[in-house]
């Protein structure tokens, strides 16, 4: 169905949003008053099946919202549903589902957009434009695009309006949050401050509204990158960009989700799965600088090959004392020092300095187990499943619930590159490759 077939509006109504967005608070919050009334009268095993049950129909409702709400509340839940300290697993995948194909708008709204930005008409300032979208996300959406000079680009476009909502959305997520923290505290028994959820989204969010910061990211990789022909970044061009509009170079290739199928040349793949490796521990260890959004339409492989890095809205720089704590923290494993590591994991915020070490460095091992074993190792051995089961399990035992911000994003790149190697099939000595990142970032 072509896209503008689609079109919908941005819900912009402060009345609106505050009854819609309020009615799912009320209605979530309802749902769990209604299971702890019926508590009394259920098994132990019903009642929790009941209370996941209840997770799973609250996701479902806030993803239904984010569909008709769009903007700025859809980003909100789409960064919430990073947030495992929060939700079971199962509530999550279905906050997950909340991806960047969604309806785009009317052309006439986005070339008023881009003529009170940039000055001037779409087809003025370009020598071609393309009025219909190929790309449509939560903030914004994407058109292609060919400069005067020849040079193919591509022009993405912030929704006019979706910034007046962002104070609004906030306070809405607040309040879903407030609900999700008590049910933390009475049914997961975890004690959650919420208040640095929302400063986390709140300042992730303003970052991915401001399309100069993300120009300037852009700019930032290329620079970190321009030692490495492997790995292409587009070029930002700053004439025709401002804080809602962004104009960079068309990069072409195979989407990344169609090298991950089946079929594909398994040495292609495997050039692919160790590049990908490589880029991610580099921008740990050497920058403190990362891409935090590892999903598919984010990388591209280009016929050379190499790969093709694209979105820069969401970055994670961390403070020089947290990169190098990582990076501490990396070398003690590999020389198996506990004292060592214990004292990063107190530098980087996952054990206070009077806490047993142990739980946490054993978790530790059970995470990095395919980088610490000096072997061909197969990424489909690893069972993330019941590894992450394990882990949470000494967490919860030993009432391990620090989440330091960085370890959220730095916890979701790793998560997609341990995905992307499964998918991949690639069997390498990932130690050896670490080993290498390490040394070269030391």
């Amino acid at each position: 169905m072509p896209a503008k077939s689609k079109e919908s509006k941005l819900a912009r109504g402060r009345a609106k949003r505050v009854l819609k967005v309020g009615g799912v608070a009320t209605s979530v919050g309802s749902s769990y008053l209604w299971e702890s009334l019926r508590k009394p009268f259920r098994s132990s095993g019903d009642h929790e099946k009941a209370i996941l049950d209840t997770h799973i129909r609250n996701a479902l409702k806030i993803v239904e919202s984010s569909k008709e709400l769009k903007g700025a509340f859809m980003k909100l839940v789409q960064m919430l549903s990073m947030r495992d300290d929060i939700l079971p697993a199962e509530a999550l995948d279905v906050l997950s589902v909340v991806q960047s194909q969604v309806p785009p708008m009317k052309y006439s709204e986005i070339r008023g957009q881009i003529a009170a930005e940039l000055g001037g008409e779409p087809e003025d300032l370009y020598a071609t434009f393309d009025t219909e979208a190929f790309a449509a996300a939560s903030l914004g959406q994407v058109h292609a695009a060919t400069l005067h000079s020849g040079e193919r680009v591509v022009v993405k476009v912030q929704y006019p309006g979706v910034d007046e909502t962002v104070d609004q959305d906030l306070r809405n997520i607040k309040a879903l949050l407030n609900t999700f923290t008590l049910i933390g505290r009475d049914v997961m028994q975890q004690e959650i401050d919420h208040s640095e959820v929302v400063q986390e989204l709140e300042e992730r969010l303003s970052e991915e509204l401001d399309y100069e910061n993300e120009a300037a990211n852009c700019r930032r990789f290329r620079k970190m990158f321009a030692d490495d022909p492997e790995v292409e970044i587009p070029e930002v061009y700053p004439e025709l960009s401002s804080r809602r509009v962004l104009t960079m170079g068309l990069m072409e290739g195979y989407p990344f989700a169609d090298i991950l199928k089946p079929g594909i040349d398994q040495e292609l793949k495997d050039w692919v799965a160790i590049k990908y490796f490589r880029l991610v521990w580099r921008q740990v260890f050497e920058f403190g600088v990362l891409h935090t959004d590892p999903h598919p339409g984010n990388y591209l492989v280009t016929y050379h090959p190499h790969l093709g890095m694209l979105d820069f809205g969401s970055i994670r720089v961390f403070p020089a004392k947290i990169r190098k704590a990582y990076l501490g923290m990396a070398v003690a494993m590999l020389e198996d020092d506990e004292d060592e590591m214990a004292k990063h994991l107190v530098r980087l915020g996952f054990i206070g300095k009077d806490d047993d070490p142990a739980p946490m460095i054993h978790m530790m091992q059970i995470f990095c187990e395919p980088i610490l074993q000096d072997r061909d190792f197969d990424p489909r051995e690893y069972d993330s499943m019941e590894k992450t089961m394990e882990i949470a399990q000494i967490g919860f035992e030993n009432r391990l619930f620090r989440a330091p911000g960085h370890r959220l994003f730095l916890g979701r790149a790793l998560v997609g590159l341990d995905s992307y190697l499964k998918q991949l099939g690639t069997v390498a000595n990932y130690h050896r490759l670490f080993v290498e990142c390490v040394e070269a970032a030391v």
